[in-house]
């Protein structure tokens, strides 16, 4: 491809984060080994394969490389989950297949649900996520922590949606205040009926032309209907939510990314279950930066925060500076982490080695089958 003649106009619509061709060195390498291929974004992600746009509403299928349609695994030639593209990613194709992977400017990651040790990438290449939580039976301040580590985690800034601020009995004032210590650390935590076009305006500083954007939260919180307020048409499909918890049933079914009138882009997701830390989050992004700083204050480096002397979270609990649910939320998140640190140290080391052993053989090889 020859960026000359490229007409970039397009794929600036849905967030191409240049003018015209790319300026980071890492993309422009990516180019340059592979001469005539063609960028594009992954709008849909499938078992079988892909659907890449190059313009908004324009979709077409792409094939895996052959290294991604193989079982993902952290070896020396394995290609793990969190290493093939995902929604939201940049991508070099030739009009078949994905050729290239480009260099994620930040993404969302969970660990991926099994016994081995996978990462999941939520979407890739956003600024902005709305974490989506609806003031009914659905709301949760302590899921709402773990949303944001993680999405804190991928270099991504949150925004709180609080939905359903019209229904009877929805509290939103109550709801704030339960998130004062997350509005205090500088996020943004809004209230709104997400049916009402002109309420779902609030957000439109963080969907402005050229922005990406992704939508997380349980099945039911109003993902869909907000994407529908925000494309000021019914293209989503939504359902009624149970009325013994406010659980919805999945009506969006596969991450798929939405080109907006305002020249922003959605990504809206599933919801959902398990949102398991990858291990490389910081605790400070899930909105315990206060508790991070309060911590560094006990008398001891190595202090759990629970039985010891000179622990200055323990004192704060007691003297009604913390809530204790939150302090416990925490704990729960700082053990997780850790949990998952160790077993991607893990799986880091059994794949460096993998590659040593790897380079040793064919060492072995040449030396006994000299290459002539």
């Amino acid at each position: 491809m020859d960026a000359a003649d490229f007409d970039f106009a397009p794929l600036r619509r849905i967030g191409w984060p240049w003018v015209g061709a790319a300026e980071e060195v890492a993309w422009q390498a990516a180019f340059a080994a592979h001469p005539g291929a063609r960028p594009a974004r992954v709008s849909e992600q499938h078992r079988t394969g892909y659907v890449l746009a190059d313009a908004p509403d324009s979709g077409f299928r792409a094939e895996s490389p052959p290294e991604w349609q193989r079982r993902p695994v952290f070896t020396a030639d394995g290609v793990p989950l969190h290493e093939r593209a995902a929604v939201g990613d940049w991508v070099l194709h030739d009009g078949r297949r994905i050729l290239a992977l480009l260099p994620r400017r930040s993404a969302i990651k969970r660990a991926a649900a099994g016994e081995h040790y996978q990462q999941q990438v939520i979407a890739a290449n956003v600024d902005t996520a709305f974490v989506v939580c609806g003031l009914d039976a659905d709301f949760n301040p302590r899921r709402i922590e773990r949303y944001l580590l993680l999405v804190g985690g991928g270099g991504v800034q949150p925004v709180v949606v609080l939905t359903k601020a019209d229904r009877d009995g929805a509290d939103a004032a109550a709801a704030l205040a339960a998130l004062d210590d997350l509005r205090a650390q500088g996020v943004p935590v809004l209230a709104l009926n997400a049916k009402d076009a002109e309420a779902v305006a609030a957000l439109a500083q963080w969907l402005q032309p050229g922005m990406s954007a992704v939508l997380v939260g349980s099945s039911g919180a109003g993902k869909s209907t907000l994407t529908n307020s925000l494309l000021g048409e019914q293209r989503m499909k939504t359902a009624a939510v149970r009325e013994h918890d406010s659980r919805g049933r999945h009506t969006t079914t596969h991450r798929a990314l939405i080109a907006l009138p305002s020249g922003a882009c959605l990504i809206d997701t599933p919801g959902m279950r398990e949102l398991k830390p990858t291990g490389e989050e910081e605790l400070a992004d899930g909105g315990f930066a206060d508790l991070e700083a309060l911590a560094a204050q006990c008398r001891f480096s190595d202090c759990v925060h629970r039985s010891e002397p000179g622990c200055a979270v323990r004192a704060a609990i007691e003297a009604g500076e913390l809530d204790p649910a939150r302090v416990a939320n925490y704990l729960k998140l700082r053990d997780e982490v850790a949990g998952a640190a160790d077993r991607l140290a893990t799986r880091m080391a059994q794949k460096a080695d993998a590659r040593v052993q790897g380079k040793a053989l064919r060492k072995r090889l040449d030396e006994k089958y000299p290459r002539r």
